[in-house]
């Protein structure tokens, strides 16, 4: 025998099929790992058009009939009251019998499309044909923290899983070392709903959004201490996981547990991610970045596209924050609110539409803008615009949507929501659609009851999808 072969035929065939076994275990074992994870990317009901989606959150509830429905018969009543034949709407601070306003706004025909887009938005109206806009979105309450809950949960009250949570429980998130769902609020300060309607409510603590911050540091303590290695830090993890395991088991602890698997992953994986300083300045430019008055914004939404890009399911950007008049709450003035908020986010929200487009993202992310409702045909003091709940605008665009297309109306001076009206439910129906996802199927027993985030009803708005 030779003597570099001192081993017979039967050797050798049982260590190699030892060894192969190994390598299977290991594979369980990595299966295991992640099918543990409640994260694990999920297989969609059926065929999916989109993967991720970016919420364009316009807190306050921007004024339908001076950004994406022109009212030719509005500006002639200026000053009238409303006719009764429009019939009734109630509202907060509006008295009845108050005088109608018209919009100071210009509106032209953009694109291959024609669709009429305000002068408060001359880049997004570039971006139109890939944009399909709802003109006949209705709500239930005319008061923010109400409209707020609903617009995110489907429920006028707090308690209720977000949409974001519904999805991230339904399809995972295909990032290991990031969040499934991500809040980047507007720095200014926060809304009449709080944080609650943002939250998984009753689904698993797993399931809650990540808050960003702003600025060029979204995230504080990114980065590893100085002098501690990345081993080190793995130690750390493993040993407070390991402390943490020791006690009885409970969602929120596990929840714990797994922020600092997260954080840890983050900390090693994730910081070349929020450095936008390696963009090149021709995107920064396309974003508004490091310009005043788009530079927040523009950050935030270059951020969701990283971040998509990345794996992560949903990204909520908030526009609008603290006081009233801080959001495109324009009770006051209108015109002096709406040109501020627009030239924050315009530039901006069209960077992003096309940022996503040339680099192939657009197919997979399904982008959605509009706030909780809309603002009224009344005037508030003379100037301003009341809350608006009948009949509003919010528009989608990728995803699987068929831009270029103007769906729904509401009557002559935009009052009411009267061709094709769709709740907000029923923008959340679409959403779920467009993920692979069935309304009837995303479910979660809750209190005796198998809940859903349609509540009972909920229809696609099939002409745009």
């Amino acid at each position: 025998m030779h003597p570099h072969l001192g081993r017979s035929r039967r050797d050798f065939l049982t260590d190699s099929f030892g060894g192969f076994g190994a390598l299977a275990l290991t594979s369980l074992f990595a299966t295991d790992t992640r099918g543990s994870d409640p994260l694990a990317p999920k297989v969609p009901h059926f065929a999916a058009k989109a993967k991720s989606v970016i919420f364009l959150f316009m807190a306050g509830g921007p004024s339908h009939i001076d950004t994406f429905d022109p009212k030719p018969l509005l500006n002639k009543l200026n000053g009238q009251p409303r006719p009764a034949e429009f019939g009734e709407a109630k509202y907060q601070f509006v008295p009845k019998g108050a005088k109608l306003l018209g919009s100071a706004r210009t509106f032209g025909k953009h694109g291959k499309s024609g669709i009429e887009v305000s002068d408060l938005f001359p880049n997004t109206a570039k971006c139109i044909d890939d944009i399909a806009v709802v003109r006949s979105v209705y709500c239930d309450k005319v008061v923010h923290s109400a409209a707020q809950y609903e617009l995110f949960s489907g429920r006028v009250v707090p308690g209720f899983p977000s949409m974001a949570s519904w999805i991230t429980y339904g399809l995972g998130s295909e990032s290991q070392s990031l969040p499934g769902y991500v809040v980047m609020p507007d720095p200014r300060g926060a809304l009449e709903a709080g944080q609650p309607m943002y939250s998984n409510g009753f689904l698993p603590a797993v399931y809650q959004p990540t808050m960003l911050g702003s600025g060029t540091r979204p995230i504080r303590n990114l980065d590893l201490p100085s002098g501690v290695t990345p081993t080190e830090r793995q130690k750390t993890v493993k040993l407070i996981r390991d402390l943490n395991q020791a006690g009885e088991e409970d969602d929120e602890l596990a929840a714990r547990i797994r922020s600092y698997d997260l954080a840890f992953k983050m900390q090693t994986e994730a910081p070349e991610l929020f450095d936008i300083s390696k963009e090149k300045k021709e995107t920064l430019d396309l974003y508004g970045v490091d310009t005043k008055p788009t530079d927040d914004y523009g950050r935030r939404c270059l951020l969701a596209r990283r971040l998509v890009e990345k794996g992560v399911r949903f990204v909520v950007v908030v526009s609008g924050g603290g006081a009233g008049n801080m959001q495109w709450d324009a009770h006051k003035d209108i015109e002096e609110n709406h040109k501020r908020m627009a030239g924050q986010t315009d530039k901006p929200v069209a960077g992003l539409l096309t940022d996503l487009k040339r680099r192939g993202l657009l197919d997979s992310t399904l982008v959605l803008w509009g706030g909780e409702f809309g603002r009224s045909p009344e005037a508030q003091d003379g100037v301003g615009r009341d809350h608006h709940n009948l009949g509003f605008t919010m528009w989608l665009a990728g995803g699987g949507v068929k831009g270029g297309q103007a769906v729904g109306a509401t009557d002559a001076i935009g009052l009411r929501a009267v061709e094709e009206p769709y709740h907000v439910r029923d923008v959340h129906t679409t959403i779920l659609h467009q993920l692979g996802l069935d309304q009837e199927k995303l479910t979660f027993p809750h209190l005796g009851r198998r809940e859903r985030l349609t509540l009972v009803e909920g229809k696609v708005i099939k002409r745009i999808v």
